[in-house]
């Protein structure tokens, strides 16, 4: 999935990425949040969320200034993999800590909360969302404002999470999201894509497998994944 992401944010990621390639740094052994700076709500906040680790990072101007454990989604309920936008503050029932941090996600209902679970945290246990400490997401929400861009990244395969799954109707999520924008570049109209598996998709993925010799099918399989022309890197 391409993203258009600001000028800042680009200069954050190409940094990050010179350092652990020259150093051959793990990504997670390079970051250590600063304590120099003094945080105020609504400065130049930037949120980082690495699913592989459970570990949120807080960027203020390029630099981490805190540092989160958090909870991620299960395999059947992963995370959206993606950049994003906090578009809601909320505060919520105890369930979720008294604090929602809501995402502009196309296809469903995200965001960063609370739990009444903490030893959830560090694990994939969420329904999609960001679980944190109550703690924590209380000064989360008391920093950041509305606009505040989110990065959630999980895995080596990017929107695939931890590799291609057996896509069906009804399936949401940012590896749907790829495939529908993958069939309107390659003449397969779907509709505009909202990462969710519904009619349109299902006439399109018909169209492709019919044009490419496949086994008519609702389910997306890791073979028609690579004949659209995604890969898999191991």
């Amino acid at each position: 999935m391409i993203y258009i992401i600001k000028k800042r944010t680009f200069v954050i990621l190409c940094t990050l990425l010179c350092i652990l390639l020259v150093f051959q740094i793990p990504f997670y052994h390079m970051i250590h949040a600063s304590v120099s700076k003094e945080l105020k709500p609504g400065l130049n906040y930037m949120i980082l969320v690495d699913c592989e680790i459970h570990t949120l990072y807080l960027f203020l101007d390029g630099e981490v200034v805190k540092k989160y454990s958090v909870a991620c989604g299960k395999k059947e309920t992963p995370s959206p993999i993606g950049l994003w936008k906090v578009v809601n503050k909320a505060n919520w029932g105890e369930g979720f800590g008294g604090y929602w941090l809501g995402l502009n996600v196309p296809w469903g209902r995200y965001g960063l909360h609370g739990t009444l679970k903490p030893g959830s945290i560090g694990q994939n246990s969420s329904h999609g969302c960001i679980r944190m400490r109550n703690d924590n997401v209380r000064e989360l929400y008391r920093l950041v404002s509305f606009g505040t861009e989110v990065l959630i990244i999980n895995g080596s395969f990017g929107v695939f999470g931890k590799g291609f799954r057996n896509i069906n109707p009804g399936a949401r999520g940012a590896d749907v999201f790829a495939v529908q924008k993958k069939l309107n570049q390659l003449g397969y109209k779907c509709g505009r894509p909202d990462g969710i598996y519904g009619e349109n998709m299902k006439r399109s993925i018909f169209k492709f497998q019919e044009d490419h010799g496949l086994p008519l099918s609702n389910t997306i399989t890791k073979t028609m994944l690579e004949k659209m022309g995604f890969i898999e890197f191991e």
